[in-house]
């Protein structure tokens, strides 16, 4: 079946706005000056038509890849020759650090990797479920309530929200207290250390950049903070010896063959990776899914109708397995907005990819921002149509779909994610009709994630 066939014939799909592709010919220097705005707009027409780029970038020999068989190749066949770039380690280690799972590699990481698996087993994420549902149920019939039919910023209320989602899942209790000193500490690392500068992407990893400096004494505040948090939710014990939050599984971890459990450090590193890599990109997916169904007003009453009619309008348990028609809203919105709009892999040693040689320090660049908008993979690839991902429609190809990211280094925290998405999208559409106030239209960026060039304001009137 395809995408024309499950498409109503009276309903055009809406083809929100993106960035216009950069000139096809780039210099070095407006390509940095470029990528310190947004990745996504140093990205030429041909990014969304070849299988393979080929390109040069001070010196060093890159590879932007749409190709899903080359993509197998890098992020599962060999991936162990392929590591994360040294700007990519520069910039994140001062707030994830060196002992979280996004950063680790080699056996620290498959020590932590599976010492962590059964934290987010399909198991493990119903526990967290109630969590996920009170911190939504007090969004929707508080701050939402409270300011339903006045213009809104809605980011920043789903950045409320998944914090406080990643606060009551992590520690069970709410981050009423320390949830603003947090956002500072990621508002304040994202304006002005999360950027690449020059010297960061020239000097090699050990050598430390002037933004270098800045960062320690980030990483010195931000690992204080991360230590109060944690004082504090040791004084709360457990519950009758049973796991109730990510905290007491994180603790009560070990490793299948040497028993091992975390280090406070490591402990704190993986706090540090779940509720920044997890509220950040979860807040982005919420935004960008009530943004397109703003624009949207079919489609988002065809979602209400479906979450109503499953109690999504009231208070309490909800069942993600019914919300067919919300995931599909979801998994396209990943689509076109994907959060971690790219994947950057410097290879360790020589390789061929496609039939091209690779040498040690080339660089291999995987986007799903590109890959989920490439005229070869995509039907109508620009456009907004849930039914895409509905029952009954064409599967993608695993490997042009990469919301998540692919192979051993798979988001470990994807059925998180989803569940704690789906829920709160179901639970605020049901509730609330989303009108558009703002008429400028938000242009993806990439930065950290995939995020608007401005908060657009909304409107929410009760259904």
């Amino acid at each position: 079946m395809s995408i024309a066939e499950v498409l109503s014939p009276t309903r055009p799909p809406l083809q929100p706005p993106r960035p216009e592709p950069a000139p096809p010919e780039m210099s070095t220097f407006r390509r940095i000056l470029a990528m310190r705005r947004s990745t996504i707009g140093t990205w030429g027409p041909r990014a969304y038509e070849e299988e393979i780029l080929k390109g040069t970038f001070l010196g060093k020999s890159s590879f932007t890849v749409n190709a899903p068989d080359v993509i197998k190749h890098v992020l599962i066949d060999n991936h162990e020759n392929y590591g994360r770039t040294h700007v990519g380690v520069r910039v994140l280690r001062p707030i994830l650090g060196e002992d979280g799972l996004l950063l680790a590699h080699g056996k620290s990481w498959r020590l932590q990797r599976r010492t962590l698996a059964p934290a987010f087993s399909p198991r493990a994420v119903a526990l967290l479920v109630p969590h996920m549902l009170a911190a939504t149920d007090a969004m929707v019939g508080g701050e939402l309530g409270d300011h339903c039919g006045e213009p809104f910023d809605l980011r920043e209320a789903m950045q409320r929200l998944a914090l406080d989602i990643a606060g009551r899942t992590m520690f069970s209790f709410s981050l009423d207290r320390h949830g603003a000193t947090l956002r500072n500490f990621v508002n304040d690392y994202g304006n002005r250390l999360a950027q690449p500068h020059f010297w960061d992407v020239i000097l090699p990893l050990n050598w430390p950049s002037p933004r270098d400096f800045a960062r320690r004494a980030f990483r010195r505040e931000w690992t204080q903070f991360l230590s109060v948090l944690i004082a504090e939710r040791r004084t709360l014990g457990t519950s009758d010896g049973a796991p109730r939050d990510l905290f007491d599984l994180m603790v009560a971890a070990r490793d299948p063959e040497t028993g091992e459990a975390f280090s406070d450090a490591q402990l704190a590193d993986q706090i540090a990776t779940m509720i920044l890599a997890g509220h950040e990109t979860t807040a982005t997916a919420l935004f960008w899914s009530l943004y397109l169904l703003a624009l949207d007003p079919h489609t988002q009453d065809d979602l209400a109708d479906e979450a109503r009619a499953q109690g999504a309008g009231r208070p309490g348990a909800l069942e993600t397995g019914a919300l067919t028609f919300t995931r599909a809203v979801l998994d396209e919105t990943l689509r076109l907005y994907p959060p971690a709009y790219l994947i950057a892999r410097e290879a360790l040693g020589p390789d061929t990819i496609a039939g091209t040689p690779i040498g040690a320090r080339d660089v291999i660049l995987i986007s799903p921002w590109l890959l989920h908008r490439h005229e070869k993979r995509w039907d109508n690839p620009h456009a907004f149509i849930p039914q895409r991902f509905m029952p009954g429609a064409p599967v993608p190809d695993r490997f042009a779909y990469l919301p998540f990211g692919v192979g051993p280094r798979v988001c470990i925290g994807a059925q998180f994610a989803l569940t704690e998405a789906t829920l709160a999208l179901a639970k605020i559409v049901a509730t609330y009709r989303v009108e558009l106030i703002d008429r400028q239209p938000a242009i993806p960026m990439g930065i950290v994630t995939t995020q608007p060039d401005h908060s657009p304001v909304f409107r929410l009137t009760r259904r």
